[in-house]
């Protein structure tokens, strides 16, 4: 019999034989000798990270992958004794629940439009929510779907006992058999439900201002409708339908995957579902705990993009209509600045079907917004045009160059040329080009503001700053992808145009101080200047959330380059481990005050921002692959734990998690747009990446651990591999990766460095 055993409040289901010991509360198990059936999802810990460092914590989100509906348990903070209601439908990454869904039991006296539990006995999986209102004795199960959920509750003793639904900002009304209703998300989006109790209820009144009233209608702020329910019935179920097209489609939704009141059988299904997900990559070998890190991460690189399409159909806010999606679903809620450098590459390899709706759904939205260019933060209700650069353009390109075809390219050429030639350079901004972009077309890079400058520059953000140091550098590499889909386009003067633009980052390096350093308008360094706490808060006025130390590394599209830059190999190792271990420069509580972001600190490297995600693989380029091999290792075991704690910053909704997959499997898309991934150290035994294809991708390490981190040799299918540098083709193909681990560092193993 498999013994399954539930921690509590860190509670997530494990559904394993001898699970062992984790961060949190202790778990006994039995050992079994007959084998068990592979469950990846059991490895999944939706707690790690709910505690954040300094910023945003990651959820313990329940949902299915990439789907429309997303839940997880709203409170101030994970240690707080209170949640706040039970959450319906999360329409953003870390937005709050859109309508919310109160039990009420016994006389508790009815006030407010959300009730606040104490609660305890919470577990939470990635398809399922259960949590004990302890205070009013009452039991909640939930499990979901794609675009629908259902609640389970029980009720103790005999008082009376009711549903409270709230909608933020909207409408809801009951016809004698259902709820339905909307709420207002921004820029003219709304969400719609549609929700049906199992069995019906005694009353139906409102509530306005602590005062209930009779009422099967109630709109505006904090609508909200009580269905009161017959003492005598213990046991409650609501099962729900959520659109984003209108309360029909909702219904519709609802009908068509969750057809009666079987919570179990939805539970379930979601199991199913996970498993299937997760086990396109099958680990074993390694520590449970290294285990339970890999699996929560890739469950983090499925919470989003999420597909919206409806019954074929999806309501897009980028020009708020509604669309037939023609067999090609559309996905948004993709904060590009944060996922092109790892998490589209992962989907790239493991889900190259879905990336390419991910794609071709960039390019409807350059099709329907007023201008035709690429988004930045495509969201539920549009393009939020949040973060520096325009990196779409590196998704696409990467996705082609590794022969995604289900996109058209000439559309997405002329919308990355678009953003990148017609769009302001200025970060968190949606407006035409002006000045700044003349200067840079003309000069080759953001100018700065000395420290007694004014900005007149009306595209500028007023908190967000110029960072013309990060978007200069950041531009550059958006500029040598678009030259790469010029040239296979056969644009031959759009090639040689940004490839000459590509090296703009060449125009703000100081030879100096091997420092990349801003420049006033008429060409001089600012000065005098500090590496690690000029540009105010979050570097904004040279940089961006992270200092200079961070963006000294910022050129992923010609790293040879910027080794010469910086003096040669030997130069550009010391650098790099220069920066593992200087100071932070002043106290800690001073040092994250200015730079909140740049937590997960080793030396001046941050762990916990997408910017440095790259960085520790830079030794291979060098010649010095075993320094890799030992940092990344550190940087996992350091930063990464399977506890509360176990997020070193913000994860972006799959931007940090996706290097973690990478990371462990034992290589990472250094530059996307380079069907290449460099090699870092595999921390699992054997790896099975399952292949659309059909095929498999093995990577085999015997004996690897967190002493035998260091490759001696490697072979790709029984071929002595001499360098640390692995072709995409080579995985796509199907077969073996092999490594040879041990406890030191074999110094000429991949010195090859002709990378690029």
């Amino acid at each position: 019999m498999l013994i399954k055993k539930c921690a509590l409040k860190l509670g997530y289901c494990l559904s394993l034989v001898c699970i062992g010991s984790i961060a949190g509360p202790s778990l006994s198990c039995f050992a079994q000798k007959q084998p068990i059936e592979f469950s990846p999802v059991a490895y999944v810990n939706p707690y790690m990270g709910n505690i954040s460092h300094l910023l945003v914590p990651t959820y313990p989100t329940v949902h299915l992958p990439n789907s429309l509906l997303r839940v997880y348990p709203e409170r101030s903070d994970f240690t707080s004794d209170k949640i706040h209601g039970l959450p319906v439908v999360v329409t953003s990454h870390r937005g709050s629940s859109a309508f919310n869904l109160s039990p009420v039991q016994g006389n508790a006296k009815i006030e407010q439009p959300v009730m606040d539990y104490s609660y305890d006995d919470e577990k939470v999986t990635p398809f399922s929510y259960h949590v004990y209102l302890d205070e009013d004795d009452i039991s909640v199960e939930f499990g979901v779907s794609h675009q629908s959920a259902i609640y389970g509750f029980n009720f103790k003793g005999a008082a009376a006992r009711s549903l409270l639904f709230n909608s933020r900002n909207g409408h809801l009304q009951w016809d004698g058999n259902s709820l339905s209703g909307s709420q207002e998300i921004g820029n003219n989006t709304k969400v719609y439900i549609y929700a049906e109790p199992n069995v019906k209820p005694m009353a139906i009144q409102g509530l306005k201002r602590g005062q209930l009233f009779p009422a099967n209608t109630v709109k505006g702020e904090d609508a909200c409708l009580l269905l009161s329910f017959n003492k005598n019935q213990s046991d409650i179920k609501v099962r729900y339908g959520i659109s984003f097209i209108s309360e029909e489609q909702a219904k519709a939704n609802l009908r068509r995957e969750i057809k009666n009141f079987d919570l179990k059988s939805v539970i379930g299904r979601g199991k199913e579902i996970w498993n299937d997900v997760l086990g396109k990559i099958k680990v074993e070998g390694g520590t449970k705990n290294e285990k339970h890190i890999f699996y929560t991460s890739l469950y983090r690189a499925f919470e989003r993009p999420v597909n919206i399409s409806e019954d074929g159909k999806y309501f897009s806010a980028f020009d708020g209509k509604i669309h037939n999606d023609n067999g090609q679903p559309f996905f948004t809620d993709d904060w590009i600045w944060d996922s092109y450098r790892a998490h589209h590459p992962l989907n790239v390899l493991i889900d190259p079907e879905k990336e390419s709706y991910v794609l071709n759904s960039f390019v409807r939205m350059a099709e329907q917004m007023s201008a035709y260019w690429l988004p930045t933060f495509p969201e539920i209700n549009g393009d939020s045009r949040r973060m520096n650069s325009n990196h779409g353009v590196a998704s696409i390109l990467d996705a082609y160059e590794k022969g995604i075809r289900g996109f058209d390219l000439e559309k997405a050429y002329k919308a990355a040329k678009g953003a990148l030639t017609e769009k302001t350079l200025a970060p968190w901004s949606a407006k035409p080009k002006g000045k700044l972009e003349e200067f840079f077309t003309k000069n080759g890079y953001i100018p700065a503001l000395r420290p007694e400058e004014r900005e007149t520059i009306p595209e500028v953000h007023s908190f967000e700053k110029r960072q013309p140091v990060a978007v200069t550098l950041g531009t550059s590499y958006d500029l040598w992808c678009l030259s790469k889909l010029a040239k296979i386009l056969g644009y031959e003067d759009d090639y040689a145009l940004f490839s000459k633009q590509a090296f703009s980052y060449r125009n703000l390096f100081n030879e100096k101080t091997k420092f990349f350093h801003p420049k006033d308008s008429s060409g001089k360094f600012i000065e005098p200047f500090d590496y690690v706490f000029s540009g105010g808060l979050g570097a904004r006025e040279y940089y961006g959330e992270n200092n200079a130390w961070i963006y000294r590394w910022d050129v992923q599209h010609n790293i040879n380059d910027l080794i010469q830059l910086m003096g040669g190999s030997r130069q550009f190792v010391g650098y790099l481990d220069e920066m593992f271990n200087a100071s932070l420069g002043t106290a800690k509580f001073a040092f994250y005050s200015q730079l909140p972001d740049h937590t997960g600190n080793v030396g001046q490297y941050s762990m916990a921002n997408e910017p440095s995600l790259h960085i520790p693989y830079l030794y291979n380029f060098a010649g010095q692959p075993w320094k890799t091999q030992k940092r990344i290792r550190t940087l996992i075991n350091q930063w990464f734990r399977n506890d509360l704690m176990g997020v070193p910053g913000d994860e972006d909704g799959g931007g940090l998690s996706s290097f973690v997959v990478f990371s462990q499997l034992g290589f990472y898309p250094v530059t996307p747009g380079n069907p290449t991934y460099t090699i870092g150290t595999p921390f699992f035994e054997k790896a099975t990446i399952k292949l659309k294809s059909g095929k498999e991708f093995v990577i085999v390490a015997k004996g690897t651990s967190d002493t035998n981190k260091y490759i001696q040799s490697a072979k790709i299918n029984g071929v002595e591999l001499t360098r640390p540098w692995l072709d995409h083709k080579q995985i796509m193909n199907g077969g073996k990766l092999e490594f040879v681990m041990g406890p030191k560092a074999n110094k000429n193993w991949g010195i090859r460095s002709n990378h690029q």
